[in-house]
């Protein structure tokens, strides 16, 4: 195994290679752009790591991850879109720096651009990697839209919550690893545990991205502070605080979580208020740390060397402690 800081390398060292030279220049270039910015690459690393997890080729494993990292983008450009985002890795979002119309064109060519870099395997690789990746897009689409449902939606369950965080950002993570493990030949068992315990972190992955955009510090987290909040985004702070809440009080919360604010700094205070006074990040680390003991039991039943159960264990850890 390598260190992590050297699976980030070798990717960084792959992408900055993969420049789309083409005409019309301002379709492609918002594709470089959000290329070009570099974030936390998790999603790709992850291919790798899981391909080396089960003995496989890094090299060969490149390319898988290259095109997890253009789709991943692909969805980031259009959801920045529909959340009317300045800010994404601290930069500039595609549509504030060209236009709406020009985000849309460019985030759907980078989802056509990922399925060509597949095109680079042999059909036993190609066949089961495009198969679940349709399926993949399909459901990353399908929480995009459950999120836009429940900003319309004054209360949903958690049940609810958790479908929506399993399709838009768990389930990548876990094929992220499962790509890894079709790449490596990994038996079908393999290839589904490890998916399981990638999609399990996915989801303490997102517990956790709830609080850093309530509670985290803007400069590390390269958005801005409250954005679900200001967007009525239903996370689980929302969901577990109306849970604790009863007649006026719950009342009065609802009211202002769901309604348009004037001043949305002042949206922001009274909201992580009313989280506080019900000490939500308790009930938070709670939730963060079942999935991630589940995705640690997963993990056992893969029965790895020590050594790479160890690695795997700590890449977990460092998901869902991060502060970015």
């Amino acid at each position: 195994m390598l260190s992590l800081s050297q699976y980030h390398q070798m990717f960084t060292d792959h992408i900055e290679k993969y420049t789309v030279s083409a005409v019309p220049e301002n379709l492609y270039a918002p594709v470089n752009y959000i290329l070009s910015l570099e974030g936390k690459r998790i999603r790709p690393i992850l291919t790798l790591i899981s391909a080396d997890i089960f003995s496989g080729s890094l090299k060969k494993a490149l390319n898988a991850a290259l095109a997890g990292e253009v789709f991943h983008n692909f969805s980031l450009v259009h959801d920045d879109i529909m959340d009317s985002a300045d800010l994404r890795r601290g930069n500039t979002t595609v549509h504030k720096k060209w236009d709406n119309s020009t985000a849309i064109l460019s985030g759907d060519v980078m989802l056509i651009l990922a399925y060509q870099i597949f095109e680079n395997y042999e059909p036993n690789i190609f066949v089961p990697m495009a198969t679940l990746f349709s399926k993949t897009a399909i459901k990353v689409c399908e929480g995009q839209q459950l999120d836009i449902d429940f900003e319309k939606k004054q209360e949903i369950s958690f049940d609810e919550y958790l479908l929506m965080i399993t399709y838009k950002t768990a389930e990548l993570i876990g094929v992220a690893m499962k790509m890894g493990a079709i790449i490596a030949n990994a038996t079908t068992a393999d290839q589904e545990k490890i998916y399981e315990f990638g999609k399990n972190l996915g989801i303490a992955f997102q517990l956790q991205d709830d609080y850093l955009d309530c509670f985290g510090n803007e400069n590390d987290f390269g958005k801005k502070i409250g954005g679900d909040i200001i967007g009525k985004k239903k996370t689980f702070l929302y969901i577990k605080t109306l849970e604790l809440l009863s007649g006026n009080e719950k009342s009065n919360f609802i009211s202002l979580y769901n309604s348009p604010y004037d001043n949305s700094k002042d949206k922001i205070t009274l909201v992580k208020d009313m989280y506080n006074k019900c000490n939500i990040e308790n009930d938070l680390a709670v939730e963060i740390q079942k999935y991630t003991d589940s995705a640690f039991q997963i993990l056992e039943s893969l029965k790895l060397p020590k050594e790479k159960n160890e690695f795997l264990k700590n890449i977990g850890n460092l998901l869902v402690q991060r502060k970015i």
